[in-house]
């Protein structure tokens, strides 16, 4: 007879956390890799706008960040052709300069020292969704990674170059790791690129879902604390990991040279 019929949820759930974490393994990809990895991930995953939308993750130095060159799409982005800028967005290594959008990025990182990997696009469901001025409603397993955890800016500030978008936006964001923007796009952030990968491809799938929810009927909520317990299940860096390595394998198929 089976040993685990008699098992809590609870302890069911502890123990396939514990196994998990002893079991399964990872790659180790540097920081540029996973970065170039995340980008073709995104552009595969609908995330592609010309050249709007920028990713950003920190460097050795807490105060400088990685970036892709502004010029760039998602699809062309490997460790090599990334950006090492400051606060200023002065480019302190390769060739070019960053989006000046990405201004706004370095607003969250002061205000989040937990963060180290934000992402802003304008994918087509979410960009949709945004037009409509409602927030973003989880009523599904799958989206619950974002139960409670995205915020909405009602209102575009508008083109976010400027200081007062990046205190607009790190401000909605609050403690958050999601943020929908209305007449814009979405932003995520992560403690890890892995994280925040994850969080961005979820966001587009989320946008898709309610759109097509809403041709159908009114959508219905679900309990709160099942929600919490999806959201809490699916949000530990194992799995992050775990995923990401199921995007990386994907992204290296699709895009042999995406790691120069």
């Amino acid at each position: 007879m089976a040993k685990t019929l008699n098992l809590s949820k609870t302890e069911i759930v502890a123990r396939s956390l514990e196994q998990m974490n002893s079991e399964l393994s990872v790659r180790a990809w540097t920081s540029r890799q996973k970065l170039a990895l995340t980008c073709r991930t995104l552009f595969d995953g609908g995330h592609d706008s010309g050249l709007a939308g920028q990713i950003t993750c920190r460097a050795e130095d807490q105060n400088t960040f990685y970036t892709q060159p502004f010029g760039y799409g998602f699809d062309e982005i490997t460790p090599s052709n990334l950006l090492l800028v400051d606060q200023d967005l002065k480019t302190l290594d390769g060739q070019g300069m960053p989006n000046p959008a990405n201004g706004f990025h370095t607003w969250i990182y002061r205000a989040r020292a937990e963060v180290n990997c934000i992402i802003h696009t304008h994918p087509l469901h979410v960009s949709a969704l945004s037009m409509l001025e409602v927030p973003l409603e989880v009523s599904h397993m799958d989206i619950c990674p974002l139960h409670e955890d995205c915020a909405f800016l009602e209102k575009w500030p508008g083109v976010p170059v400027g200081n007062e978008e990046g205190e607009i936006i790190s401000a909605a964001i609050g403690d958050k790791r999601a943020i929908l923007l209305a007449h814009h796009g979405m932003l995520v952030t992560g403690e890890t690129v892995e994280e925040a990968c994850i969080l961005a491809l979820l966001m587009e799938r989320a946008a898709r879902l309610q759109l097509a929810a809403m041709q159908a009927g009114t959508i219905k909520p679900i309990p709160q604390a099942l929600a919490k317990e999806a959201h809490d299940w699916t949000s530990t860096p194992k799995r992050h990991a775990v995923v990401f390595g199921y995007y990386a394998r994907r992204a290296l198929r699709n895009h042999p040279g995406c790691l120069d």
